[in-house]
């Protein structure tokens, strides 16, 4: 497994209950982990995980994390039982420390759902050792993506990176009509991804909060679209990239994933 390298990922998690629901973005994740080599552990970046700096989870047991209210009883009785890999972890660490950048490690921090949703519905086994790495919502896309390029490595130690977060993210605008239409807005900054993404337009990609239309509608917050960063340096040096699943759910969500291989 040691020189097998993998893809770096960047996928939408969407609601925590997309591993209840079916639909096309839970039936893609269902495939996703059949489409790559096996890793032999997963470094998974998550949305839902915010800090004053890079942190990693170093728990030999992570619990599962239930970072959400007011869903369907049924969520709260899932758990993602993976083993963690401190070794991982403090690999990890020094490789994001070697480049510049000061890393945390926390002993026994848990999976939360932005990294147990899409992991139960790609590996719902749970044997594979997890990883989780926190985002820094006051540092801007350059700095996640220098933090992606300095844990490159791993992906040819069999490590899958997996970024977990939303191509868009306006829970404010959201609907759960089923009827409802996608927003143009969002439909707009979701081509604007993809046209840059898959062109490696790397200058528009790091400057999208200027660049990108509609930005700042659909990125209130920025914590969300962050992981792809984490994604895009692991991958830079990568000769392919991918659009693999394009979705829109809720008015406001854009459930899109991309591989860089």
């Amino acid at each position: 497994m040691n020189d097998i390298s993998l893809p770096s990922l960047f996928v939408s998690h969407g609601a925590p209950t997309l591993v209840l629901q079916e639909d096309a973005t839970q039936r893609f994740l269902k495939r996703l982990g059949g489409l790559i080599p096996r890793p032999r552990a997963i470094l998974c970046v998550s949305a839902h995980w915010t800090t004053q700096r890079p942190t990693l989870s170093a728990a030999s047991r992570p619990e599962t994390i239930y970072d959400f209210y007011g869903f369907p009883d049924a969520l709260y009785d899932l758990t993602y039982p993976a083993a963690g890999a401190p070794e991982l972890a403090e690999q990890a660490q020094r490789l994001i420390e070697g480049a510049g950048i000061e890393c945390d490690v926390h002993p026994d921090r848990g999976l939360d759902h932005g990294a147990w949703v899409p992991l139960m519905l790609m590996y719902p086994e749970a044997d594979i050792p997890v990883v989780q790495l926190s985002v820094q919502p006051r540092q801007a896309a350059e700095f996640h993506y220098r933090v992606g390029k300095a844990l490159a490595s791993l992906r040819s130690q069999g490590v899958l990176v997996l970024a977990s977060g939303g191509a868009t993210h306006n829970l404010r605008d959201a609907r759960f009509d089923p009827q409802s239409p996608t927003a143009d807005y969002v439909m707009r900054f979701a081509d604007w991804l993809e046209r840059n993404i898959t062109t490696n337009n790397l200058d528009e990609l790091l400057n999208y909060a200027d660049r990108a239309p509609d930005a700042a509608a659909n990125h209130p917050t920025p914590e969300h679209l962050l992981p792809l960063y984490v994604a895009l340096g692991a991958g830079v040096n990568h000769s392919e990239v991918m659009a693999l699943h394009r979705a829109y759910a809720y008015h406001s969500l854009a459930l899109d994933a991309y591989a860089w291989y």
